[in-house]
This record gives C-alpha cells, sequence and structure tokens, in this order.
C-alpha cells in the first residue's frame, strides 16, 4: 500500500491551533469512555443473546484488540498523512460503529462487527491526540495539556462504569453504543483550526500490521479464553513479525525503536502500571460487593470522587511536569498509588471510606504517572519515530488493560490468594483482596526502581533533527 506525499512541514498558526484545544479534550473524553463503558453491561448482553461468558465477553475483547492495533496503525500513518485527514476517517468510522451497532442490536454477529469497527475509529482519536501535541504544541504547552489529557482520560476510564450501568439499568443497553455521538460535531473545527500538512512519502508494511495484530490478538485471547493454542499463534506470530521488521525497507515499526533502553523501559513501566491500576478498577467494585455488600448506586458513590480529582490533578500534574520536570513527577505519581494500594490491602473489612480515600490517591498518582512518562516519550524520540512510537506505547498501555484484569480475574477464580498472609487482615473473607492489592503495590515498586535504574533522576532532554526548509502552503 503505497503512500506518496511531498515532505513538506505544516505552516503553525498558532492561534488557530490553540483554538483546537478544547476540541482535543472532548473527543479523548469519548474515545476513552467507551473502552470501559459497556464493561458493566455484559451480564445485560449475555442475557439477551442467551450467551455464556466466553462469548458474551467478545463484545469487550474485540475492542480492546481493534482498538490496540489501530492506535499504533494511526499513528504510523500520521507519518505519512496529515493528522486533520486521519482524525476526520477515525471519528466517522467511530460513529459509524455506534450507528451500525445500535440499529442492528439484536444481531449479536452485528453488534460484534460494531464494536470492531467502533475500535478501528476510536483507536484515531488517541493516537492522533498525542501527535497533535507532540508536533503542534512547544514544550511548556505539551506538558500542560498531557496533563489534562491524563486527567480527562483517568475520568473517563473511572467514570465509564459508573455511566453505563446507569444508562443499562435505566434503559437499554443498546443505547450505551450512542454514547460517541457527540464527537461528530468535532469534525468541522479540526478541519477548520488544524494545519494543512504534507507529510512524506512512506510505504504502509500490510505485513507487519498483520503479524502484529494476530500477536496482539492471541495474547489478549490467551489472557481471556486460556487457550494454549493462542499462546503458540502468539508466539509464532512474534517471532515472524521481528523477523519481518528486520528485513523489511520501510517496516511497520522500526526496530531502531526498541534499541532505545529508555523506550524499552517506558513501554514496561506503562504495561504495569496502566494493568495495575485496570485490574483494581476490576476488582473493587466485587469487593465493595462482597465484603461491604454495597449496591451498584453505593459502589460508584464510593469511586466517583476518585475519578472527579483526575480530572483536578491532571491539571497540577501537568503544570508541575513544566515547573519541576517528568521524572519528579513520576516519581510522586508511583509513590502515591502504592501508598493507595497499601492502604486499600490494609483496610479492608473497616470504614469504607478509606477504600475510597485510597482511590483518590490512585487516581491522582496514576494521573501524575501517565502525564510525566507520556511526556517522556516525546522526549526521547526523534520526530520521525514520535507517530508510531506513541501509537504503540498506548498500544502496549491499553492492551496491559486487558491482559492484567484477565490474568487477576484468574487467580480470583481459583483463589490464588485467598490464604493468611497479611498482617493486617483478619477476616478471612478479606484474605484474597489484602493480598492481592499488596502484591500489585509490590509490582508499582518494581516499577519504580526500573524507571529510577534507567530514566534515573535526570529528566530527559528532547531530541533533536536537523530541520529542512518547509515548502509552506496555506491552512
Amino acid at each position: 500500500m503505497k503512500m506518496v506525499e511531498s515532505n513538506t512541514k505544516p505552516v503553525l498558526d498558532s492561534t488557530e491551533i490553540k483554538k483546537s484545544v478544547p476540541w482535543i479534550y472532548f473527543v479523548i473524553f469519548f474515545a476513552v469512555l467507551n473502552e470501559s463503558v459497556f464493561n458493566v453491561s455484559t451480564p445485560s448482553i449475555a442475557k439477551q443473546f442467551e450467551l455464556d461468558a466466553s462469548g458474551v465477553s467478545w463484545v469487550v475483547t474485540i475492542f480492546f484488540i481493534v482498538f490496540g492495533m489501530g492506535m499504533v496503525i494511526f499513528g504510523k500513518l500520521s507519518d505519512m498523512y496529515s493528522v486533520k485527514k486521519l482524525i476526520t476517517i477515525g471519528i466517522v468510522l467511530y460513529s459509524l460503529g455506534s450507528i451500525l451497532g445500535f440499529v442492528l442490536q439484536n444481531w449479536y454477529i452485528a453488534v460484534i462487527l460494531s464494536r470492531a469497527i467502533q475500535g478501528a475509529g476510536g483507536s484515531a482519536i488517541p493516537a492522533l491526540v498525542f501527535v497533535m501535541v507532540a508536533r503542534f504544541f512547544t514544550k511548556e504547552e505539551r506538558g500542560k495539556m498531557f496533563g489534562i489529557i491524563t486527567s480527562t482520560v483517568s475520568f473517563a476510564i473511572g467514570i465509564g462504569p459508573v455511566l453505563g450501568g446507569y444508562i443499562a439499568g435505566s434503559f437499554h443497553w443498546a443505547y450505551l453504543f450512542l454514547i460517541p455521538l457527540p464527537v461528530l460535531i468535532a469534525i468541522p473545527f479540526f478541519q477548520k483550526l488544524l494545519p494543512k500538512e504534507e507529510r512524506g512519502a512512506g510505504t504502509l508494511d500490510l505485513i507487519g500490521a498483520v503479524l502484529l495484530g494476530v500477536a496482539v490478538s492471541m495474547v489478549i485471547l490467551f489472557t481471556t479464553e486460556n487457550h494454549w493454542l493462542y499462546l503458540l499463534t502468539f508466539i509464532v506470530a512474534l517471532a515472524l513479525f521481528i523477523v519481518h521488521i528486520r528485513r523489511a525497507k520501510e517496516p511497520f515499526v522500526d526496530p531502531a525503536l526498541f534499541t532505545n533502553p529508555l523506550y524499552r523501559s517506558a513501554l514496561i513501566i506503562g504495561f504495569l502500571i496502566f494493568g495495575t491500576v485496570m485490574s483494581v478498577m476490576f476488582v473493587i467494585p466485587l469487593m465493595l460487593s462482597e465484603i461491604y455488600g454495597l449496591n451498584t448506586e453505593n459502589i460508584g458513590l464510593i469511586m466517583f470522587p476518585g475519578a472527579i480529582s483526575a480530572v483536578i490533578f491532571g491539571r497540577v500534574a501537568g503544570n508541575m511536569t513544566v515547573k519541576r520536570g517528568s521524572h519528579f513527577v513520576v516519581y510522586v505519581g508511583l509513590a502515591l498509588i502504592s501508598v493507595s494500594l497499601l492502604l486499600q490491602s490494609s483496610s479492608i473489612g473497616l470504614w469504607v471510606w478509606y477504600i475510597g480515600v485510597a482511590l483518590i490517591m490512585m487516581y491522582i498518582g496514576f494521573s501524575f504517572v501517565q502525564t510525566a512518562l507520556t511526556e517522556s516519550v516525546t522526549y526521547i524520540l526523534p520526530v520521525h519515530q514520535i507517530g508510531v512510537g506513541m501509537g504503540l506505547f498506548n498500544m502496549i498501555s491499553t492492551i496491559s488493560g486487558a491482559v492484567v484484569t484477565a490474568l487477576v480475574a484468574k487467580a480470583m477464580e481459583k483463589k490464588l490468594f485467598d490464604f493468611p498472609f497479611h498482617p493486617f487482615i483478619a477476616d478471612t473473607n478479606a484474605y484474597m483482596y489484602g493480598n492481592l492489592f499488596l502484591i500489585l503495590s509490590l509490582v508499582v515498586v518494581g516499577s519504580t526502581l526500573l524507571y529510577l535504574l534507567t530514566f534515573g533522576k535526570k529528566a530527559p532532554q528532547p531530541i533533536t533533527e536537523p530541520i529542512t526548509e518547509p515548502t509552506t502552503e496555506p491552512t
């Protein structure tokens, strides 16, 4: 698939671009919201179509698979085509999947297909938003924007299950398909405000894209379905992908990305932290229901302050990143998440608002880590690798939510952590949850040590490249 466009750079009208900022926050909210809004509706969907847990899980799984892969593809395409064109295509696909899902709600195959289309279109938004911020804004503006974007993402993830439960319970689960449609409003504004780019010539490596897509799909299916054939297929596809990108003239993912030790560490840390937080968001409602006997509304009440705090402190994280540097903010965020998990593991069975306060700390810490780590990635990558590099970083983080949550769910199902170990837990019903949160806190501590060993204490400096004279073109 050959892409040929002239190698020119956009003429940046800073006034016009700054007007696009509210729309960037607007679309990222609705893109991420759909990652979690369907989770609570799976029992209703299973009942309607008479499906078992494995069958209905495809509503969530297919979205994660396509969404994760789509972020890498759109990130790669952003190095060849203008962001303005790509984000319009993504929003249209996202909305098309939403409309199809609602209209064809009585046909399960169509529901799955619609979720796949939603994932394909929705993936363009986070992938291209990070490219826009890295490409069109200054260092000071990037730090603040990443903070607000991260807080918006955290809020969308936190509010998703609450909003999904309310809509599915008050109306019908199919109305969840209509939630993303407001993003259509943003198209004319992006068309007007974003610069017209003429990117460099390039080739989309379809073979590499397919192999990576198979590998991603198989690892998610293995963790959710536990069939060893999926694991074998994943290993084979990953091996072929590695061989292929080393030989391809213009590989889907440049192997040079993985020779950068800072980028490798960022991928691992992003996977561990995002997976940890997402798995906690999965476990907390179950724990509050089993240990405290709370209903859906009260569970939402306990979790909601944390989601709101992410919005407030995301902006703080952005400003702090600009003033104190990304490393300081990452360490503060990791410390908050660790303390939060230790508090949760030690206070199960006590006053329920101890858990609520701990969740606020975790949301704030997550906002800090995501903000500063994302900015670090934009600094440690050359300009020509930012598109696919950020796409791969976002894919790994998103996929980790599905993978780690599935592993935690299986561990709980088999009661692997249901034994006396935590020194502050005496209630036998709380053993499993207390031990699980304690183990997850150790994962965060390990991530902190990895960040310290690879990134150190001094914030990374942006990689500079020679700048060629652009051919100007009106926006």
